[in-house]
């Protein structure tokens, strides 16, 4: 046995097909019950509809936080509103009424009852997508230049592509949600040391004293970057032993990246865009310990 866990004589093969390992693997995973290599509904329920233009459905994690955060500011500074409904992840990602919105059964996703084009509803999914599709439709928080626009928008597909997948799907998973009887450490390590490296990209990014990601001028892509990043230097992914991610991976050390988050963190609608669909759409119009942040 080697001192990170691994037999030295053990040599992994995979079996002729990879639903041998479907039953004896994850069955250990906290989220197995939900997980199938199909598509599509599998309930025929439907969902809440309000009387604003834009329907969000969604969940208080860092992908639902990034539209939260922008409907709020879209809310400041326009007037923008919107209904926001909670999709918890329990199975209703796969109802009737979801999937017609996302046929990938993943939040956020939205429906604007009131589009340009005046042809009736339109959905839009995936983060990333919703955001370029709102600072287009409302003109705010992407920059007019093509040159700015280019590098924002740069910067919206290096967090799809790269830091939420990597951070989440990938670090996350094997730090918190992997069965507990794997050896996790190739995973762990593979992937803290790739989280590790984009945050030093966002860091060095902003070693040249810039305020925003995009300059002198906030946009989507600093509403996009931050979720994922405010995470893991807060109280994200800690393992049940009390390891937590912010030590385990040093995230301090990113001193610009965190000049810059913490920046942001202080705005109130930043404030509110971190608790849309946090158990209620909007906590901080029912929930006594959120209610000061409606008058901010």
């Amino acid at each position: 046995m080697s001192s990170s866990g691994f037999k030295k004589d053990y040599v992994w093969s995979p079996p002729e097909r990879v639903e041998e390992l479907y039953e004896s693997v994850l069955k250990g995973n906290k989220f197995a019950s939900l997980n199938r290599p199909t598509a599509g509904e599998r309930s025929g329920e439907s969902l809440p509809v309000g009387n604003s233009d834009i329907q969000l459905y969604s969940l208080a994690t860092p992908n639902g936080q990034k539209v939260g955060i922008l409907l709020e500011e879209l809310n400041k500074a326009l007037g923008v509103e919107y209904d926001a409904h909670t999709i918890r992840i329990n199975g209703l990602q796969f109802s009737k009424g979801f999937v017609k919105i996302n046929p990938n059964s993943k939040i956020p996703c939205l429906v604007d009852k009131n589009p340009e084009d005046g042809c009736g509803n339109l959905r839009v999914f995936e983060s990333g997508s919703i955001m370029i599709y709102l600072a287009d439709k409302y003109k705010k928080f992407i920059p007019k230049d093509p040159r700015g626009r280019a590098e924002c928008i740069s910067w919206v597909m290096w967090q799809m592509a790269g830091q939420g997948p990597i951070t989440g799907g990938c670090y996350g998973h094997f730090m918190v949600y992997a069965p507990p009887d794997l050896n996790r450490d190739y995973g762990v390590a593979r992937y803290g040391m790739e989280v590790q490296r984009l945050c030093s990209v966002l860091d060095i990014h902003f070693s040249d004293g810039r305020t925003y990601i995009c300059g002198d001028e906030y946009t989507i892509a600093d509403m996009i970057c931050l979720p994922w990043f405010h995470i893991i230097r807060t109280v994200g992914y800690i393992h049940s032993s009390g390891v937590a991610t912010k030590d385990f991976l040093n995230i301090a050390q990113y001193k610009y990246a965190n000049r810059w988050a913490d920046m942001l963190c202080e705005r109130p609608t930043v404030m509110r865009g971190l608790l849309v669909c946090r158990g209620e759409g909007k906590p901080w119009l029912v929930n006594g310990r959120h209610k000061h942040l409606a008058k901010m």
